[in-house]
């Protein structure tokens, strides 16, 4: 498939995880991929990997928690790959623990990673898209934020903020062609599935929470998403939320 062929994307975080797998469908569809994340060698990883199907991709190692880094990132992206079209706000940090015992730090942490960092590379984006007469930036929110979840005070506050900002931005970068949308996905990750190996029980009660009775593959339910979500094919969409967890919403 090439409905992105001679688009370019920078994928935050893409060096595991979801980040990986919307690295590798976006690839898969043509578009040249920047993969930016802090571990030089997952990011390598992933370039090498969609290098073996055929693909163009580039290693971008920085930190989003850092707004000079975020704006090298984009700078990086465009004069390597010649454009940007696409923005992949995907990295983000976060510490979990009960409402009553979390702290600015914690807050700290997932604001800089999260909603802060999201908005840089926005900014340092945006040039960029209007001289390409539009293009389309994807940002992550979390189902966790949307049902609350219970030790996700900070992450939440976080996820939330980013959804308020998505919403602005569609309305604001319209008018220059600019579609902005949120995805808050329910997906397997090296995180996720050593946090749920070593806790069955609540592997169990999760999948039992989810009417499709499985977690998202990265690539093939997420990464296949966005690729979808930036396409032509959905290029009247702008400010939405697309709740990507196979249903659990439904029965939360």
């Amino acid at each position: 498939m090439t409905t992105l062929s001679g688009k370019a994307a920078l994928v935050t975080g893409g060096g595991q995880g979801v980040g990986r797998g919307i690295a590798l469908a976006l690839a898969s569809r043509g578009a040249a991929v920047a993969v930016s994340g802090r571990t030089e060698a997952k990011l390598k990883a992933v370039v090498d990997e969609i290098g073996e199907r055929g693909g163009q991709a580039l290693a971008v190692v920085g930190d989003v928690g850092d707004r000079a880094d975020v704006e090298r990132m984009v700078a990086e992206t465009v004069r390597v790959l010649g454009s940007l079209d696409i923005l992949v706000n995907n990295a983000q940090s976060s510490a979990q623990s009960p409402l009553e015992e979390t702290t600015p730090a914690d807050v700290d942490l997932a604001y800089r990673s999260g909603p802060l960092a999201t908005l840089a590379a926005m900014q340092a984006a945006l040039p960029h898209l209007r001289a390409r007469g539009g293009g389309s930036i994807v940002n992550f929110g979390s189902s966790a934020a949307l049902d609350g979840q219970r030790g996700f005070a900070s992450y939440a506050m976080a996820k939330e903020a980013i959804r308020g900002l998505t919403r602005v931005a569609a309305t604001e970068w319209g008018p220059y062609g600019i579609r902005v949308n949120t995805i808050c996905p329910l997906s397997l990750s090296p995180a996720a599935d050593a946090y749920l190996r070593a806790r069955p029980d609540q592997h169990a009660k999760l999948l039992a929470e989810v009417p499709l009775g499985r977690l998202g593959d990265p690539e093939a339910d997420i990464g296949r998403a966005v690729a979808a979500l930036v396409s032509d094919d959905l290029g009247y969409l702008t400010g939405a939320t697309l709740v990507l967890e196979g249903g659990r919403t439904l029965l939360g």
